[in-house]
């Protein structure tokens, strides 16, 4: 396994974040993340963005759908955050680093800030099938 010296990005901009990473490096840096978020006690949030098939599951993205999902992804998240794929091809991410562990659930403030800014950048036909999940993960091991 050879690591590249730079990021590698999909190709895609993600507003004004910045570009959107490929799956490798975004699952990387969303590692070292957790990993941080676990030694000073705060948490990170996964934001997943896909389009259902019209029978179940996630549809592959189309350039074009990606293109407006890693926008409208990138047009709500702060510099500290980042994009790229989840699962290259058919699931954009964002990874939110919280400041502190929230007593509640942040998720429905987001979901009203992300699905929004996602909405504006796809056809009505793809915002039907729009789908985002917010997942809190653990901080990972701690010492």
């Amino acid at each position: 396994m050879s690591f590249e010296p730079t990021p590698a990005y999909s190709g895609f901009q993600a507003g004004q974040a910045g570009r959107a990473y490929n799956e490798a490096a975004f699952r990387h840096f969303l590692a070292i993340d957790q990993w941080q978020a676990a030694r000073s006690r705060r948490s990170v949030l996964l934001v997943l963005v896909s389009l259902r098939r019209t029978i179940g599951g996630s549809a592959k993205l189309t350039d074009d759908a990606a293109a407006a999902i890693f926008k409208g992804l990138g047009d709500c998240v702060r510099e500290i955050d980042f994009v790229g794929w989840f699962r290259e091809g058919y699931v954009a991410a964002a990874v939110l680093v919280q400041a502190n562990k929230p007593s509640g659930d942040p998720s429905h403030l987001l979901a009203g800030r992300i699905l929004p800014a996602i909405r504006r950048q796809l056809s009505a036909e793809q915002a039907r099938r729009l789908r985002v999940r917010i997942v809190r993960l653990a901080g990972g091991k701690r010492n």
